[in-house]
């Protein structure tokens, strides 16, 4: 029996793909939680990199490659107070994705009213602020950070956390051994109190009755059982769940397919009390039952009066 003779195209396909570290961009506005996000990676096992001039990224990647046992996880933080240096970020990161190497990039925000409060209790200067107030700097950095913030895969909203909680949520997105495959955090809101900014799609309940206009009811919540029987009972409430796990469906299969791994999807009433609780916990429980998918429920307005 003669062997089988090689070819290219079969050496090709047999060729096994070299081990490359796991490469991830930590950006976002300035009070937001950069620090914390890099020490609790760090309590993960990420080497973490701060304040890096961007024109540097591609000679750091580069440098780990060589020998991605050493770094297998990296984490390189970017922000504005690398001043003229960080304005070719966009360029760096291009430049980055044409050499064929992977990374993932996270966009740490909060709202303006947040990072006020968070300056003003450090007592210290937006960096951007110049002669200006503080919300001139988030105004500017806003600005700047705008296109980075729509190429990044994940945007984490950190106006509701305090450290502890944002070292949570970064702990529930990065395990020991990388990002899970996919992750939702499915939250309720009310549109009284802004859309979330972190929310890859929004579902309006507020065609559900109202709870609040039931006396017996007002004073409870969508997590306890009469009201949230309320909520799923009412005309419509139902089959607008099952649709809508069925319309995320092709969703999640593409984020897989496209490699993304975080995914907010807001739920929102007027107050964010009592519909949008229940829709919200129910529709996690639905989507927790799809093949690797984590799920976890946030009641982000919830206790507001």
């Amino acid at each position: 029996m003669t062997e089988p003779t090689s070819t290219p195209e079969s050496e090709e396909l047999t060729a096994i793909k070299p081990v490359e570290s796991e490469l991830l961009v930590v950006t976002g506005m300035s009070g937001a939680g950069r620090s914390t996000t890099a020490n609790a990676l760090e309590d993960h096992g990420w080497y973490v990199v701060e304040n890096l001039p961007p024109q540097m990224l591609g000679t750091l990647a580069e440098l780990v490659s060589r020998t991605p046992q050493s770094l297998p996880k990296l984490a390189v933080v970017m922000d504005v107070r690398g001043g003229e240096l960080f304005s070719d970020v966009r360029d760096s990161l291009n430049a980055l994705s044409a050499s064929g190497r992977t990374f993932r990039m996270l966009f740490l925000d909060a709202n303006d009213e947040t990072l006020v409060r968070r300056f003003e209790q450090g007592r210290r200067p937006h960096p951007l602020q110049g002669d200006g107030r503080i919300l001139d700097g988030i105004a500017a950095e806003r600005e700047m950070l705008a296109e980075l913030k729509s190429a990044s895969e994940m945007v984490l909203d950190t106006s509701a956390y305090n450290v502890h909680e944002l070292a949570t949520a970064v702990t529930e997105l990065f395990s020991e051994s990388g990002p899970i495959v996919l992750r939702l955090t499915v939250m309720s809101f009310g549109f009284k109190y802004g859309l979330p900014v972190d929310a890859n799609y929004v579902a309006d309940v507020r065609f559900i009755p109202n709870p609040h206009w039931v006396p017996q009811l007002r004073a409870h919540t969508g997590l306890e059982a009469e009201v949230s029987d309320f909520v799923l009972n009412a005309n419509g409430a139902a089959e607008f769940v099952k649709r809508y796990v069925s319309a995320l469906e092709p969703v999640l299969e593409g984020y897989r397919r496209e490699n993304k791994h975080y995914a907010t999807i807001a739920v929102g009433c007027t107050g964010g009390k009592h519909r949008s609780v229940a829709v919200a916990v129910e529709i996690a429980k639905r989507l927790s039952q799809q093949p690797r998918v984590t799920v976890s429920v946030r009641h982000r307005d919830l206790g507001r009066e």
